[in-house]
């Protein structure tokens, strides 16, 4: 059976149409179990159906559907469980469907297809006489199914769903990387140049290459400081900085030493732009750090940009009609640059991460973009598309109710917008009168957001210029970066976390090993076992806050008393240096706030000795909920019992605060859970009365915030966290924002 098994699974899945696979599958099950029916029935949950997609046995003339929870099928996808039935008619839930033959059947044996706890279908296989089927058969449709799904899964991920099969056109999924929705005509852009185009191929003159490269070189840096200029006063300097970094990477002497010692060994500039690239591309790949991974991309469209200057090409300046869907192999910065935002609709990729530049640069312009999907171009091209930037779904020719509801949706988030905005200057304010705290996390540089009425930096992490670096940057490198940010900000406070890498965060010139980076070599305990390091950068931070006043100091993945007194000393000791420094230059250094952040779950027990050491702490909720969880979110096989709101994580925050509130020691959220809708207001209602987060969420939460009062809040904290299921505890703040008609906050925060 093992090998029946095998073979029908891959069959089905060599199928070059989702169709053709599922007539195969009904056909050799049959034949397998010998059994004289077996069909599958493939789950519709926008329509809340399931439909007849394929039967040997049954009649497929016309269209079957049932009802999600109807007859026997609903049944057995409700209790995601087999059912084996000596006579179907004779069970509770058996539904007679009329004209497909299903009244010559009596013996009923049926499992749920799941992927990932998501009702897929049903496969179910009848006989004529009636018995039970016995416990291999069972077992064999049971293993089938299980192994079906992930065939299915990744038909779907495809777009193998034909119109014909589901009735909403073709739809693709992928990774959201930037969060929206757009309904528009897709245009296929096909002129990006690819490295794997370029083959091996010599040159007769080095000098001539050299020159080539050289001209490349000045050519692109040309064009990205352009790009740079053009966004000026519009991005958040995060995204700014974007440009930056291709600047840098362009002026690095390693990547053009690399470039000009294979031009030396007769290489031609277009071979040596390749091979250097997927060189450095193949070394970011491998790293275990999510964010290194992810510069992969970006050395990858500098060598692009680099051959479309070898060949003396410009960017072609695209102009559309009207906003556009564009659909990409991989979405560049620069492709977003050079087109006009008001004429893009959203943008659709094959290739690339959501955290990948382009991503970063599409959420700062507000353009929905959806990476990873399995598209053909000739397939999209003048075609009516609907983005869904919250899910990662693309429809293409969807039919018209579909249409018609995102249409809405459309309406609804951009309405949603506008309102949210009007008051983003206005304090976070309770209905009550309660003010709430709203900060940014930072990263890359300085955000745009002083005047954006935010009250300060909750989380600026130190670690990122040092991840784009070649070497440790200087002392003096690093003081002005933080003279740079408290300036931007003064006299709002500004949060510096110190150096958090090590473990999954390797620094490209020093690459560290470790079987479990999470559990690893990271944060204090780096910084520890450098005090050269951790030393340079205090002192830095303290220079830094000379003229300003404004600084805080944060350290990370503390784990223990003796730890921190270790850090406290170090830190001691730069006050000291920099004080005696300013001293003799007449300045006096105000010695700043310094604190702790809670995100190692130790320290859950460690709260009273905390007390005298430090001003302040800031709970980082995401690995914290890892932590507590045991759950590697960036592993799609566990990342779904990843969940912030999950009882246990609350009951942590619950301590916390309460503690906090005791002592009167200052505390603020810096993880995802601040900036989203339900957990800021379940964080508010908890006692927490700071909360960080990205710029992009700092509208909605102030709006949401203003729309309860604390009692309100705190009586649903009070509920919720009486509950054991995570389920619930969504539902139960889901149904707050629903009674208030904000349901299109959760959508809209995601």
């Amino acid at each position: 059976m093992l090998t029946k098994l095998r073979h029908i699974v891959e069959q089905v899945a060599s199928a070059e149409q989702l169709d053709d696979a599922l007539n195969l599958l009904v056909q050799q099950t049959c034949d397998a179990m010998q059994t004289d029916c077996c069909s599958i029935y493939i789950a519709d949950h926008r329509q809340s159906q399931f439909r007849l997609m394929a039967s040997k046995g049954l009649s497929t003339d016309r269209l079957i559907q049932l009802k999600m929870g109807e007859g026997l099928v609903g049944w057995v996808a409700k209790h995601a469980e087999p059912i084996n039935l000596a006579d179907a008619c004779e069970h509770p839930n058996f539904k007679h469907l009329p004209g497909i033959g299903e009244e010559a059947f009596r013996a009923f044996l049926a499992t749920p297809i799941i992927y990932r706890k998501a009702i897929l279908g049903v496969l179910v296989v009848q006989q004529r006489q009636q018995r039970l089927f016995d416990e291999s058969e069972e077992s064999f449709l049971v293993t089938l199914a299980a192994q079906l799904a992930v065939v299915i899964s990744h038909a779907k991920s495809q777009g193998k769903w034909q119109p014909s099969s589901v009735g909403v056109g073709i739809h693709y999924t992928g990774s959201a990387a930037s969060s929206g929705v757009a309904v528009a005509k897709g245009w296929w852009d096909d002129s990006q140049p690819r490295l794997e185009q370029v083959h091996p191929s010599s040159a007769l003159s080095p000098d001539l290459e050299r020159e080539r490269l050289s001209f490349a070189l000045d050519a692109a840096d040309q064009e990205f400081r352009r790009l740079r200029k053009r966004f000026d006063g519009d991005l958040q300097k995060d995204s700014l900085a974007i440009f930056d970094l291709f600047s840098h990477l362009l002026h690095d002497p390693m990547l053009r030493n690399d470039l000009s010692a294979c031009v030396e060994d007769g290489d031609s500039a277009e071979w040596a732009v390749r091979q250097v690239v997927e060189r450095y591309f193949s070394r970011f790949s491998a790293m275990a750090d999510p964010y290194l991974r992810e510069r992969a991309g970006d050395m990858r469209e500098l060598g692009q940009r680099l051959l479309y200057f070898l060949s003396r090409q410009d960017m072609p300046q695209t102009q559309f009609a009207e906003p556009t869907v564009l659909f990409a192999r991989e979405l560049t910065a620069s492709m977003l640059a050079t087109i006009p935002r008001e004429q893009l609709a959203a943008v659709v990729s094959q290739e690339g991460a959501v955290n990948s530049h382009a991503a970063i640069l599409a959420r700062s312009l507000g353009i929905p973009a959806i990476m990873g999907v399995d598209f053909t171009g000739e397939g999209v091209a003048n075609r009516r598309v609907i983005v869904d930037g919250y899910r990662g779904d693309v429809f293409i020719d969807p039919n018209v109710h579909i249409a018609a509801e995102y249409l809405q949706l459309l309406k609804e988030e951009q309405a949603l917008t506008e309102l949210v905005e009007q008051d983003r200057q206005l304090a976070a304010t309770t209905a009550c009168g309660t003010t709430i705290g709203i900060h940014l996390n930072a990263g890359l540089s300085s955000d745009i957001g002083a005047n954006q009425g935010i009250d300060g930096v909750g989380l600026y992490r130190t670690e990122v210029p040092f991840l784009l670096q070649s070497s440790f940057p200087s002392e003096e490198e690093q003081t002005k970066q933080y003279r740079e940010m408290l300036q931007t900000y003064h006299p709002l406070p500004v949060v510096m976390r110190t150096l958090d890498v090590g473990g999954d965060k390797c620094l490209p010139y020093l690459s560290v090993e470790e079987d479990n980076p999470f559990l690893g070599w990271r944060g204090i305990r780096f910084t520890l076992d450098h005090p050269d390091i951790f030393l340079i950068q205090l002192r830095a931070m303290l220079r830094a806050s000379l003229d300003h006043e404004n600084l805080a100091v944060l350290f990370p993945m503390v784990s223990g008393i003796a730890e921190l007194d270790e850090a406290i000393n170090l830190f001691e000791r730069a006050v000291k240096e920099i004080a005696q420094e300013a001293a003799i230059h007449g300045h006096t250094l105000q010695r700043p706030k310094l604190g702790v952040m809670l995100e190692v779950p130790s320290m859950l027990y460690l709260l009273t000795p905390l007390l005298p050491r430090i001003d302040f702490m800031s709970v980082g909720s995401n690995d914290l909920t890892q932590y507590l969880l045991a759950v590697d979110r960036n592993n799609a096989r566990v990342a779904s019992l990843y969940d912030p709101l999950h009882p246990a994580v609350l009951q942590a925050l619950k301590q916390i605060i309460d503690f906090a509130n005791i002592q009167q020691l200052p505390v603020s959220v810096c993880g995802e859970l601040a900036g989203d809708p339900l957990g800021a207001l379940l964080l508010t209602g908890m006692g927490y009365r700071s909360l960080s987060m990205n710029p992009r969420n700092v509208a909605r939460i102030k709006y949401l915030l203003r729309q309860f009062s604390l009692a309100e809040l705190e009586a649903a904290a009070s509920e919720v966290l009486q509950c054991y299921a995570s389920q619930k505890i969504h539902l139960h703040l889901s149904a707050l924002l629903e009674q208030r008609d904000l349901g299109g906050f959760i959508r809209a925060g995601k």
